[in-house]
């Protein structure tokens, strides 16, 4: 297993965003890194959304000019799944939530990263397990959640995920790495939702339901939660950043595992999804973007 010393080389899977920003969170903390995804077009937007975030950091005083251009010297982008891990310390997978898809990333690459490399996945629901199970046990010890948040260069928080078989030498190694990232980590136990993600979905659903029964206005039911609450951004804004349609692949997805209707989805979130209406991402949620 890699040592702290010895992670200098990271692979990020997925160039979405939260691949960008993981990606540019390792490079900025000293890391060569890699961003892979399917096509050029998607890695060279991903890479421009970084530059475009290191230049807002500029304006704002918090990133020097010669920090932006030495994170930017430290990626390199690639659209060879297994040219992009070859040479990896450490593998994070940020691929769209599908579990069938994830366990074909890792059987991708099993056979070209080195023993020693740390896999990781960066999924915010589905079970660390599950994913493992298309590999060996053996590489199962080195095997992860890494539960980033978006985004990733501004959120302090790192959910650390143990699978069944993950090695305590595997989390230790991580919660080092996660520190020298900048983040505050916490180890939580492969169960569904883990505890962030069980915890922001209740209530962003129930936000939504407020919406759909017309509670309040969008605006206020935020107001309430950023203002009562002191959280720096209220619910159903917070779903717009995540994704609608991903705020619905993890609430059927714990209804589904925990048997719960806590977590059923409103049908308001099911419209919307249904309507293309999927957030920031495509500019029109429960805000306009």
């Amino acid at each position: 297993m890699k040592s702290l010393d010895d992670i200098q080389e990271v692979a990020v899977l997925g160039a979405g965003t939260m691949g960008h920003g993981i990606a540019q969170v390792a490079a900025q903390a000293g890391c060569n890194t890699v961003l892979y995804d399917i096509s050029d077009v998607i890695v060279e937007t991903g890479r421009a959304a970084i530059a475009a975030m290191l230049d807002k950091g500029v304006q704002k005083g918090k990133v020097s000019e010669e920090q932006r251009e030495t994170t930017l010297a430290r990626i390199t982008t690639s659209t060879m799944l297994q040219d992009a891990v070859r040479d990896a310390d450490a593998v994070i997978e940020a691929a769209p939530e599908k579990l069938d898809l994830k366990r074909e990333i890792f059987s991708d690459i099993l056979e070209v990263v080195s023993n020693d490399c740390i896999l990781a996945t960066n999924t915010s629901s589905l079970s660390i397990s599950a994913i493992a199970e298309c590999l060996p046990e053996p590489d199962r010890h080195r095997f992860v959640g890494l539960h980033f948040f978006n985004p990733p260069p501004l959120m302090k928080l790192l959910e650390i995920v143990r699978g069944d078989l993950t090695s305590d030498v595997c989390v230790e190694a991580c919660r080092a790495l996660g520190e020298r990232l900048g983040k505050d980590p916490i180890v939580v136990r492969d169960a569904p939702g883990f505890a962030s993600s069980r915890l922001g979905i209740v209530l962003g659903l129930e936000a939504i339901r407020m919406v759909q029964e017309d509670v309040a206005s969008v605006a206020d039911i935020d107001k309430a939660m950023e203002l009562g609450y002191r959280h720096p951004m209220g619910p159903l804004k917070l779903t717009d950043l995540v994704g609608l349609d991903v705020r619905l692949a993890i609430a059927e997805y714990l209804a589904q595992e925990l048997d719960d209707t806590r977590f059923e989805p409103p049908q308001l979130l099911c419209d919307m999804v249904a309507q293309g209406k999927l957030g920031k991402k495509t500019g029109s949620g429960f805000y306009d973007w």
